[in-house]
């Protein structure tokens, strides 16, 4: 396998029919690769950008690229994973995220290589009988052998007919597109397949579909989440997305370098080899912080909070992650001033607020003054107090 397919298939968890996309790519021919995106949150965290990523290493070998706004099946909710009916948003709320979502793609994405579609401009004018034939195409017996859809049925939940129409529309945009590979997160399988199906049934060849795995938050078991508050958003902070990428698991940190450095394979596998020949693991840790903050937020500020990171710690090393403390949590958080007093860090929680007050106190890298703050459990934290008191601290689930 050659270096550059080598990096386009770097990470994908399925490729589908592996034999036609290496046939696909090795033919040299420019390949429409489509991906879409629903516009149902206004924010892009570091688990998105898993498909942005992959659709940036196409680009860089001179495929188009089709980033899709879904803002016509944003409407209809795509059901994937949901144990009940999603509520609808407004187009109001679905066109200020669409603008959002296009903004910050473009801090991964080449623009003059990317063209957006609105699948709204395709869907809106379809008429009601051009939807009977659409739907005309899939059976109600093969709709419900998605796990989704089969594990509510079986429950007596119900499923709204337009719950149905979601993946026929997402593998419509397929057909209208004209897509040569489509790229979802491995939940999105079912749905990428009726995009293939479909594209027989309107005589084209049909799609190759690439699944990528579902990103990991910073406590490396669930996926990034903003509801379960591991996650790392693209728009925050330089020093504070440096301190959360250096409070990742040794381990954890491949899994990034993986479906997120834009770095090719072969340097990755320089990485590896020079941590096992004795490198420090924070020192690989901080050539992947650098590069993510570097890509949303600019060289400088990659620099700055890397020189911030290093400088908090001058007079002392990162704590060795086999000294870390650990803590077993009874919920999904715990307060930080529990956790200062469990670390040593303070005396009485009177203490720890008043540390807190003051500015004393960060979370990977983040100052903390409010003193009801809570740190996610399962998770692990880089925690500090003034200018001596520094611990990772681990939280496990009870």
């Amino acid at each position: 396998m050659t270096p550059s397919l080598e990096l386009l298939c770097r990470g994908a968890a399925e490729i589908i029919p592996r034999e036609e996309f290496v046939q696909r790519v090795s033919s040299g021919q420019s390949l429409r690769v489509k991906a879409g995106f629903d516009p149902t949150a206004p924010d892009i965290h570091l688990g998105h950008t898993v498909l942005l990523t992959k659709l940036r290493q196409f680009q860089d070998q001179g495929h188009q690229v089709l980033f899709l706004v879904g803002d016509f099946t944003a409407r209809i909710g795509d059901p994937t994973g949901k144990n009940a009916t999603r509520p609808a948003l407004s187009e109001a709320e679905i066109d200020a995220n669409a603008r959002t979502y296009c903004d910050q793609a473009f801090k991964i994405l080449n623009p003059e290589l990317t063209q957006i579609v609105f699948n709204a401009s395709w869907l809106n004018p379809m008429s009601a009988a051009e939807l009977v034939r659409l739907a005309a195409n899939y059976t109600v017996a093969r709709m419900l052998e998605r796990d989704d859809f089969k594990r509510r049925y079986a429950n007596e939940q119900s499923i709204a007919i337009h719950e149905f129409l979601y993946p026929l529309l997402q593998g419509y945009d397929s057909v209208h597109l004209k897509a040569d590979v489509e790229i979802g997160g491995t939940d999105q399988k079912f749905n990428l397949l009726v995009g293939r199906h479909l594209q027989e049934s309107y005589g084209q060849r049909p799609q190759v579909i690439m699944t990528m795995p579902l990103l990991e938050g910073r406590d490396g078991v669930q996926k990034m989440s903003k509801s379960l508050n591991n996650y790392i958003g693209i728009s925050e902070p330089p020093d504070s997305m440096f301190g959360k990428l250096m409070s990742i698991s040794d381990e954890l940190m491949w899994r990034y370098f993986e479906l997120l450095s834009l770095r090719p394979s072969l340097d990755i596998a320089a990485l590896q080899r020079r941590q096992a020949e004795g490198r420090n693991p924070r020192d690989t840790k901080f050539e992947l912080a650098h590069e993510i903050v570097a890509r949303f937020h600019g060289f400088p500020a990659a620099e700055r909070a890397h020189q911030d990171f290093v400088a908090r710690f001058s007079s002392r090393e990162v704590p060795n992650p086999d000294a870390e403390a650990f803590l077993v949590c009874a919920a999904d958080e715990q307060l930080l001033t529990h956790a200062l007093l469990h670390l040593g860090f303070a005396v009485s929680v009177s203490e720890a607020r008043r540390l807190m007050a003051q500015g004393a106190v960060r979370i990977n890298s983040e100052r903390v003054q409010d003193p009801l703050s809570s740190v996610a459990a399962p998770g692990r934290h880089l925690i500090e107090v003034g200018k001596r008191k520094v611990s990772w601290l681990t939280l496990t689930r009870a």
